[in-house]
């Protein structure tokens, strides 16, 4: 019964802060009153254009949360991996909060679910992405040889996804099916360019567009950005190198902390048990674990290097 108050309360609280969000803005518009028939005409169409720029912000971010999912491989809708966040937080927050009786450290946690599937499909999407780059010269090379034994683009397509294993796979069989629905080749290869966010994939895909809008030769095309992609491998593949050394530093750097308090806690338990038993001791374990994540998030943005 208790999990269930704390969960309804949490549910409640996360309803409300929704809530409270969107009347502000409606407040917003609301405090416009207008003094005359003209300038009541104005403020309509001032609301009526920042309603459409809110709808179409709106719309973006919401275009943008489903192309991550779609490039994640996540076979999930919008709605619903909204509502899967907001039960993470709520079960989240109130299973620290029976842990821990402390509001603060509950909130915490309960951010802390919220973000955790975010997070998860940004890394299954850049895992997915980056297996679709390496096996992206092997299909150019299929491609290619393919035109040269006098087969169309659609047939070496065909062939690539009887070859080929996931996800590249998964994304040719996408195509062919746009293509059997009606779907000209040119705009399922835009569609496609859009599901996979791979600079590779858009060199292949513009240039396959260029071909069929001014002709040329597009096997001498393929060559020449199986060239282009090596290349870029090759020099990812120095950058990472020469930032591994950088993050092996930001590693250390932020565990060191755990291990000196890990050691003094095997040394002293009763010297280092404030900072469990008393709430001022777990706030400052909590302000830690912040300052941990937000180093971590530092060092891995000043090592990526765009190639």
């Amino acid at each position: 019964m208790e999990v269930i108050l704390i969960a309804g309360s949490f549910m409640t609280i996360f309803m409300l802060l929704l809530f409270i969000s969107s009347s502000r803005n409606t407040e917003k518009e609301q405090t416009k009153a207008p003094v005359s028939v003209k300038g009541s005409l104005k403020n309509a169409n001032n609301a009526l254009k920042n309603l459409l720029v809110r709808r179409g912000k709106k719309s973006r971010r919401r275009e943008a949360l489903e192309s991550e999912l779609t490039a994640a491989g996540i076979m999930m809708k919008v709605e619903e991996f909204i509502a899967f966040k907001a039960m993470a937080f709520v079960i989240a927050g109130g299973l620290l909060y029976i842990i821990t009786s402390n509001f603060f450290l509950a909130f915490i946690g309960g951010a802390f679910g919220y973000f955790l599937p975010t997070i998860v499909v940004t890394r299954k999407k850049n895992k997915r992405v980056k297996q679709f780059n390496e096996s992206l010269p092997g299909m150019i090379t299929s491609i290619s040889g393919s035109l040269r034994a006098g087969f169309s683009l659609l047939q070496s397509l065909q062939m690539v996804e009887e070859e080929s294993y996931s996800p590249l796979k998964e994304e040719v069989q996408y195509v062919l099916k746009a293509l059997q629905y009606g779907t000209r080749l040119e705009d399922a290869l835009v569609d496609w360019k859009k599901r996979m966010p791979s600079p590779e994939l858009d060199m292949l895909v513009e240039s396959i567009l260029i071909q069929r809008e001014v002709g040329g030769n597009l096997v001498y095309l393929l060559d020449k950005i199986l060239e282009t992609i090596r290349e870029r491998t090759r020099l990812a593949n120095q950058i990472r190198t020469l930032t591994a050394q950088g993050k092996l530093s930001g590693l250390i750097i932020g565990l060191l902390p755990v291990a000196v308090g890990t050691l003094i806690y095997v040394i002293n338990p009763d010297y280092m048990s404030l900072l469990f038993t008393e709430p001022i001791g777990r706030m400052l374990l909590a302000g830690a674990a912040v300052s941990e994540i937000i180093g971590f998030i530092f060092i891995r943005k000043m090592t990526i290097i765009e190639v």
